[in-house]
């Protein structure tokens, strides 16, 4: 495989296609706010922002969003954490044009969820998911690694989701890239199975 494809995803509608071991793909899937479920996954939860500022649109997100791939978007990158261990490394890319009044809390986000204001907002419209395989070489993957030091120097392909967002005349993509500690989260209010003490 290329260098230049290597840079880009396939984006897949189904989650079949990119083959997720039965624990990631549960977590691929799942529908309503990633954060209401990782907070319920922890006892203690929080967003680390990276950053957020100007930078190139990626490659295999231009498309999504209907820009030029040398255009610039607005991109914030965050790692979520579960009990102080990452989960998932989250990219947001938005258009330039954008205007205030259709993404008003996008800029004061700070260390604030996103996903806490998209589900909660009437006028937020989600569309479909999509699914991929994020390989070394991938601007996401690299960046998941810088952030984590070495922690996924072994990791040859993570799993990950995206979705677009429309509010008012704007448009969002938020593509969430799940590494491997997720699949090892337990519901923190699970009801223990029952145990048969008869001897």
């Amino acid at each position: 495989m290329s260098g230049a494809s290597l840079r880009q995803a396939l984006w897949h509608p189904h989650v079949n296609r990119v083959n997720a071991p039965p624990a990631l793909r549960d977590w691929l899937t799942s529908g309503g706010s990633l954060t209401a479920r990782l907070i319920a996954h922890s006892a203690a939860f929080r967003v680390q922002r990276l950053h957020q500022r100007r930078a190139p649109c990626l490659a295999d997100e231009a498309g999504a969003l209907k820009l030029p791939r040398a255009v610039q978007v607005l991109e914030r990158e965050v790692l979520l954490r579960c009990d102080d261990t990452p989960v998932v490394f989250a990219h947001t890319a938005v258009p330039l044009s954008a205007s205030a009044s259709d993404w008003p809390l996008f800029g004061g986000l700070g260390e604030r969820s996103l996903g806490s204001t998209l589900f909660y907002d009437p006028q937020v419209a989600r569309g479909e998911l999509e699914f991929a395989r994020i390989r070394a070489g991938h601007p996401l993957m690299e960046r998941a690694r810088a952030a984590l030091d070495l922690d996924l120097a072994g990791e040859t392909v993570l799993y990950a989701r995206r979705c677009l967002y429309r509010r008012h005349r704007g448009v969002l993509l938020v593509t969430e890239v799940f590494l491997p500690p997720v699949a090892a989260l337990a519901r923190r209010d699970a009801t223990p199975a029952p145990t048969n003490n008869t001897k």
